[in-house]
């Protein structure tokens, strides 16, 4: 366990997604605060110092980007001390994009994203559904499986709080309606090369604001950019991400769908399965502690791979299709590209519940994703 080696471990990820149980039940021992507090956070504001070395025994620290500056703090001591896992930090902002927080935690820090639940540990937990609709209009956090939270109850309030709380934390938006019009136009444009210029014609707002918007999303652990795979093959590549949400649940409320028997007719159902499967592939990585070597591929002439995981020595190709029957016309952008790198392993990840091989490719079914990452 890393605790016994590093002075700092990190947990971050989106909230709702369970850092703070998964804190407290792996060190049950260790004092616990919240910046979220208002007697704490002025108490750690005023004297950083002594508010961290009043703590003897292990201390859990949550939602530790409140207050930056308790980074520099914490690295002094920590050095100080040299006491492997004094501080278990949680957040759920990506800190460690923050160039003077990830310099003070460099070289003493083990860090780990919690994203929402993963199918395989949803079926592990006795969750498991029959069939992926149910997933996607779902969604993916604890507490909806937990308490039995009904989605259209959930979604709606999680999204008010992240607005209100998170977003007004990292920047001052003055037109909270704005930024949530932008978060279901995100939401629309799901497994789709983004196109900031167009969200910000349709916005009516500059380009710089829509870009720093999306920078908020992935900072906060809401959405994620797919980055291109670039490959030399001799052909010209398109170089711009494809925008991914974490939670397809959150996407289903965006989207302004009420009912599982929705999911199946909606325009989006594709992009949505896509999304869920993507997004599965990468929490099967993190819950690894590993970072997930996931990527796309597409040339100039429209031939695309939804999903490349390049693992050094072997690049396995993956066509996301969310039809429950196989189709030939499936395996055409993998049998393309595998003629420009013999080096990959083809993979077919459908919405059907069948895993077997074909010459083309290892059909793998949406509930056994985890296995491609294997």
């Amino acid at each position: 366990m890393m605790a016994t080696k590093m002075p700092v471990i990190s947990i971050t990820g989106p909230r709702q997604s369970g850092k703070t149980t998964l804190a407290k039940m792996c060190f049950p021992h260790y004092s616990y605060v919240s910046l979220e507090n208002p007697e704490t956070f002025e108490e750690a504001q005023s004297d950083p110092k002594l508010f961290l070395t009043r703590f003897k025994s292990g201390l859990i620290i949550d939602e530790v980007q409140l207050l930056p500056q308790l980074f520099s703090y914490i690295q002094v001591i920590s050095d100080e001390r040299n006491q492997a896992g004094e501080y278990i930090l949680t957040g759920s902002q990506n800190f460690l994009l923050s160039a003077k927080i990830s310099q003070s935690l460099a070289g003493r820090a083990f860090i780990t994203h919690l994203l929402p639940f993963s199918i395989s540990e949803l079926k592990q937990g006795g969750f498991m559904q029959s069939n992926y609709e149910q997933y996607i209009f779902n969604g993916f956090y604890p507490r909806l499986y937990d308490r039995k939270i009904k989605p259209n109850l959930f979604y709606p309030s999680y999204i008010q709080t992240y607005i209100e709380r998170d977003v007004r934390q990292i920047i001052n938006v003055s037109n909270l309606f704005l930024f949530q019009k932008f978060m279901r136009l995100a939401a629309g444009r799901i497994g789709q090369i983004l196109n900031y210029n167009n969200i910000a014609n349709e916005l009516g707002v500059d380009l710089k604001t829509v870009k720093s918007w999306f920078s908020i999303l992935e900072t906060s652990f809401v959405a994620f950019f797919l980055q291109p795979h670039f490959q030399n093959f001799s052909k010209r590549l398109l170089k711009t991400p494809k925008l991914y949400f974490y939670d397809t649940g959150l996407v289903c409320n965006l989207l302004g769908i009420k009912r599982i028997e929705d999911v199946e007719n909606h325009w989006a159902r594709g992009a949505l399965f896509e999304n869920m499967m993507i997004a599965d592939l990468m929490k099967n990585y993190f819950n690894r502690s590993e970072m997930p070597p996931l990527y796309y591929w597409r040339d100039n002439t429209g031939n695309e791979i939804d999903c490349l995981i390049d693992e050094n020595n072997l690049m396995k190709s993956i066509e996301i299709k969310s039809s429950t029957t196989i189709n030939s016309d499936f395996f055409k952008g993998l049998n393309y590209y595998k003629q420009l790198n013999k080096n990959s392993k083809a993979f077919l990840l459908y919405g059907g519940n069948d895993n077997y091989a074909r010459k083309e490719a290892e059909v793998v079914s949406w509930n056994n994703a985890e296995s491609i990452t294997g």
